[in-house]
């Protein structure tokens, strides 16, 4: 042992000398090399240091002054890791620019990134940046963080993004980003978070998504992204959140989804999915909100939905899903938003829902649901709103609906539901909006209901209610809308009522109240829709009324009213629908009514009125239905009616009339029920004799002294014209001189002269020759100027191009149509104020119209939501008003050929006018109906691709196209295509537009039209595929339109959201 200790210690002694030698060999040539690298190294630094501040100084001198000076800090020279927004290592290497709500503006192509090949974070959040997203951004190599969100980024993002191998995440949400998602964006294996909402991005989804298997948040909702939702997203195992929403996205759910167990949000509403909800959906045991709704999506719920115990808010919202609801979404313990409405659901409402004992927004509105309300419907205290109306549930509503007192909305009208208001609804103070409207509910109005200190909105219109309103509604001081029509209430009107200060709609039509209405309603001072009528009211009308200024509807008929009409009614100057029929006043017609210049119905028949019509009242040339039929009414129908321009419906009948009917269609075309029972009216209308023409019935004697008398006074006026007109003349030249400085200081156009003498030089003045800068259009036949004069007038010039103005053969003939034209009135046609002819330039005058064109509107985000479901009607309505005056009130009638939504222009208010009317003829005068195509590609009839006979049915059918892009806010031209591999009268293709929901073509970028507003767009979209018929022939005349437009009826056959396109193809609509 002890030997082979000795001979064992000096081996590893020298075995340690060794490895002790190595060591200091190895550590002299590292530090050497160390040296050596630290030195070479030292210089590359300095190098790229200066190459990154050198990169960021040019980029900083890009950008706009005010940017400039917010990075003051970069000056060249000062040490960059201590400038504004820099960050660096050790090593002095930039590795952060952070550079958030700068306000910076200028270009990222300008930085090069190249210069930066440390940078691990990039934050240029909310700033102006503008541009494309440079692609050697892909250069940086170490990036693990890139936020471009809030920005004004316009172009596609680079392929090259796919080289931040290192980027874990990616946020350039709200910029104006197009093109696709590059396929390279599934080279990012590092990527934990990616968001690119509020772009323009389209195409699909792309497949290669599917390969970030780190991923956690996808974001890209809010964009124009089109195509099916690749299977690949269900490779997304660390998936925890999901969006995207507001697409274009079709196709069904893949089942694959189901493979995303830590999935916790999964938002796919607003787009184009179809087929059913996958059944693998009920898989996703983390989901905790799941929002499907606004798609096509049809078939049952699936009952594996009951699985997702974690979930607390269900959106299938406005869908076509069929079938029940299943019991097993009582599972759903968690649940605390369950929107089912607006869809197909039928049976009964399943009492496992009463169990959701955190529910609080309950929506199943809007669907086929039958059956009771189920009273285990008590034990849901946490409820908020609470919506069920739209369907056909019958018996009482729940009694304990609002017994946890935090109930705010409830809506329940539309169905057949019968009993008495739940006793908890008395103490509800929370509620903010109710609607019980149309079943047959009852009670005592003034007992069941209680103080509502947040209440906006009550109506209890088309019940059973009984006994007398209470003062107490006075005391809900934010009511705005009170309806309780249609009801057996009783009594007089409270007074009191008038301290509810922020009434705006205040409906107790048809009941039986009596008394007289309060004076004090005259400090409802919000008040837009009064209805009284069908009462028993007695009394005078309040001159406080008069001071309502902002109302738009007073429904007093079928009363016991009696008095003179005040003429302080005169002051309500928003009014558009003033009825006062069915009453007991007396005396005349106040002529202060004559101010109510928007008024489009005025009613006052049956009633006791005497005397004349006052001329006044043909100042309201908006006015479309006037009645004055059954008074006492006596003397000639005033000159001033021809004014009257909207005019589409009059009765006159029963009163002391006479004389002749004004010149104006409605008179001359209305029936003679309308006319009869007056003393002496004449004219061309039916059963109407003809006027006498006005001569004189002479005796011999006086004809005799006529012969004499009348050659003399004959002399002497000639020679008084002849003496005139040389004086005229003689004053007229010497006038000419000065009459360019005067025309400043005058209206222009109510000294204009068609061959554009006075106003030319005006004009070129206002244009600056027609630059461009004034340029507003560009039309087939000119541009378009606005022309701004130093009297305040503007006025659009379009300036022809010079093979319009110089092919004119017949001049006078010309002229003559323009003069004609000139003197177009209506409301909704753009005014022509004349021609100007010039050797150098011709041009046409118009009104100038401030709001821009249809078609603008409809293109631009802001104004086509602007443009609400009310707006687009009345857009409908004075079209159709336009093109009925042009084709049938005008003399000689007017074929506008160009209806397109660049030709209907807005003022301020949203008032449609026809522009460019009758411009085709002008340019181009023919002798017959045979012409060259003038129109829009896309709105003009089918029927001018074989022949080029222009009438009236031409302009129908323009008419239907542009009805049709104002409901779907954007041309209709793939529907009508997709309809049109047959006639539209076919049964094909009324066979094929069933499976078209009419819902389904709106504009999605407004809200849902709901009641009212719902029936008037099925009235117009069945005018618009009446209009689209192939055969000419079958097409409605636009005086037939107008008045469908204009009187509207329910459609009652079908609930909206269940109507088809077929549905509608009804030629006699």
């Amino acid at each position: 042992m002890k030997s082979l200790a000795s001979k064992t210690v000096p081996k590893q002694f020298i075995s340690f000398q060794i490895l002790f030698m190595f060591v200091i060999i190895l550590i002299l040539v590292v530090s050497f090399d160390s040296t050596a690298f630290a030195s070479s190294s030292t210089r590359k630094d300095v190098g790229e240091e200066g190459s990154e501040s050198a990169a960021l100084l040019k980029w900083k001198a890009s950008l706009d002054n005010q940017s400039q000076s917010l990075l003051s800090s970069w000056v060249a020279g000062s040490n960059h890791c201590k400038w504004i927004g820099i960050g660096c290592n050790k090593a002095s290497r930039i590795t952060h620019i952070e550079l958030k709500s700068y306000g910076l503006r200028g270009m990222l192509s300008d930085l090069n990134f190249s210069s930066f090949p440390h940078l691990l974070s990039l934050n240029l959040f909310n700033n102006s940046l503008f541009g494309s997203i440079p692609s050697n951004m892909g250069s940086l190599g170490r990036l693990i963080y890139l936020s471009l969100v809030t920005n004004h980024l316009s172009g596609k993002i680079p392929s090259e993004i796919g080289q931040l191998s290192n980027l874990k995440i990616l946020y350039m949400n709200e910029n104006q980003l197009g093109g696709s998602i590059p396929q390279e964006m599934g080279l990012l294996s590092s990527l934990n978070e990616f968001g690119a909402y509020s772009n323009n991005l389209i195409g699909s989804i792309p497949p290669s998504i599917g390969n970030l298997s780190t991923l956690t948040t996808l974001y890209i909702y809010d964009n124009k992204l089109s195509g099916c939702i690749p299977p690949e997203i269900g490779q997304l195992g660390s998936l925890i959140d999901l969006e995207l929403s507001w697409n274009n996205l079709m196709g069904s759910i893949p089942a694959s989804i189901g493979n995303l167990s830590t999935l916790t949000t999964l938002y796919i509403f607003d787009n184009k999915l179809s087929g059913s909800i996958p059944p693998e959906v009920g898989q996703l045991g983390s989901l905790i909100d799941l929002e499907l709704s606004e798609n096509n999506l049809t078939g049952s719920i699936p009952a594996s939905i009951g699985n997702l115990s974690r979930l607390t808010a269900l959106y299938l919202r406005q869908n076509q899903l069929s079938g029940s609801i299943p019991p097993e979404i009582g599972l759903l313990r968690s649940l605390i938003d369950l929107m089912l409405g607006v869809n197909n659901l039928t049976g009964p409402i399943p009492i496992s829902i009463g169990n959701l004992d955190l529910l609080q927004y309950l929506y199943l509105d809007d669907n086929q649901l039958t059956g009771y309300v189920p009273p285990v419907f008590k034990n849901l205290t946490h409820l908020i709103e609470f919506e069920i109306d739209l369907n056909k549930l019958t018996g009482p509503l729940p009694e304990n609906i609002c017994f946890g007192g935090l109930l705010t909305k409830l809506t329940a009208h539309d169905n057949n539901l019968a009993g008495p208001i739940p006793e908890s609804m008395k103490n509800c103070r929370s509620l903010n909006r109710v609607r019980l409207d149309r079943n047959q509910l009852s009670g005592n109005i003034s007992e069941d209901f209680g103080i509502y200190p947040n209440l906006s909105y009550m109506d209890l219109s088309h019940n059973n209610f009984y006994g007398e309103l209470s003062q107490q509604w006075g005391m809900c001081h934010n009511l705005t809308s009170f309806k309780i029509s249609n009801n057996n209430i009783s009594g007089e009107i409270p007074p009191k009522l008038v301290e509810a200060t922020q009434l705006a709609v205040l409906d107790i039509s048809s009941n039986h109240l009596v008394g007289e209405i309060p004076v004090k309603f005259g400090s409802l001072v919000s008040l837009f829709n009064l209805r009284l009528n069908d009462n028993q009211l007695s009394g005078c009308i309040p001159r406080e009324i008069g001071s309502l200024t902002n109302l738009q509807t007073l429904n007093l008929a079928v009363n016991n009213l009696n008095g003179s009409i005040p003429g302080e009614l005169g002051d309500c100057l928003k009014l558009l629908n003033l009825n006062l029929s069915n009453n007991r006043f007396a005396k005349g017609i106040p002529s202060e009514l004559g101010n109510l210049h928007g008024l489009e119905i005025f009613d006052l028949s049956h009633n006791f009125l005497l005397g004349r019509i006052p001329p006044q009242i043909g100042a309201l040339q908006r006015l479309e239905t006037i009645n004055l039929s059954n008074n006492q009414l006596s003397g000639s129908i005033p000159l001033s009616f021809i004014d009257m321009l909207s005019l589409i419906s009059i009765d006159i009948s029963c009163n002391q009339l006479e004389g002749p009917l004004p010149n104006m269609r409605a008179f001359q075309k209305a029936p003679f029920e309308v006319l009869k029972g007056n003393k002496g009216l004449c004219g061309n209308a039916t059963g109407l004799k003809a006027c006498l023409q006005q001569g004189v019935s002479k005796k011999k004697g006086k004809k005799g002294v006529l012969l004499i008398v009348l050659p003399v006074l004959g002399f002497l006026l000639l020679s008084l014209m002849v003496l005139g007109y040389f004086m005229a003349f003689r004053k007229k030249e010497r006038a000419k001189k000065h009459e360019s400085r005067k025309v400043n200081n005058e209206n222009l156009f109510s000294i204009w002269s068609y061959d554009g003498k006075m106003v030319y030089e005006n004009i070129i003045e206002a244009t600056e020759n027609f630059s461009d800068k004034h340029c507003v259009g560009e039309g087939a036949y000119g541009a378009v100027y606005k022309a701004a004069f130093p009297n305040g007038q503007v006025v659009a010039v379009k300036k022809l191009h010079a093979s319009s103005d110089g092919d004119m053969a017949n001049r006078k003939g010309f002229t003559s149509e323009i003069n004609t034209l000139t003197k177009i009135r209506h409301r909704n046609i753009v005014k022509l104020y004349g021609f100007c002819s010039h050797p150098r330039h011709s041009f046409l005058v118009y009104e100038f119209m401030d709001g821009g064109s249809l078609r603008k509107v409809l293109t631009t985000e802001n104004e086509a939501v602007e443009l609400d479901w009310i707006k687009r009607v009345n857009v409908v309505k004075g079209v159709a008003n336009a093109l009925s005056y042009m084709h049938y009130d005008s003399l000689p009638p007017i074929i506008h050929r160009d209806i397109s939504s660049k030709n209907v222009l807005f003022d301020s208010e949203y008032t449609a006018h026809i522009s460019d009317f009758g411009t085709a003829r002008f340019v181009k005068p023919d002798t017959s109906n045979w012409t060259s195509f003038e129109g829009t590609f896309g709105y003009a009839a089918p029927e001018l691709a074989y022949t080029m006979e222009v009438n009236a049915k031409c302009d129908v059918y323009s008419f239907g196209v542009l009805t049709l892009e104002l409901i779907m806010g954007k041309h209709p031209g793939d529907l009508i295509y997709s309809l049109s591999s047959a006639s539209l009268s076919s049964s094909s293709t009324s066979s094929a537009a069933k499976g078209i929901l009419l819902k389904d073509v709106l504009d999605h970028r407004l809200p849902p039209p709901r009641d009212q507003v719902a029936e008037q767009l099925v009235v117009v979209s069945k005018l618009a595929f009446a209009c689209l018929q192939s055969n000419p022939l079958s097409r409605p005349t636009m005086q037939q339109v107008a008045m469908k437009v204009s009187n509207q009826r329910p459609y009652v056959h079908n609930q909206f959201y269940l109507i088809t396109l077929g549905e509608l193809f009804d030629i006699n609509c």
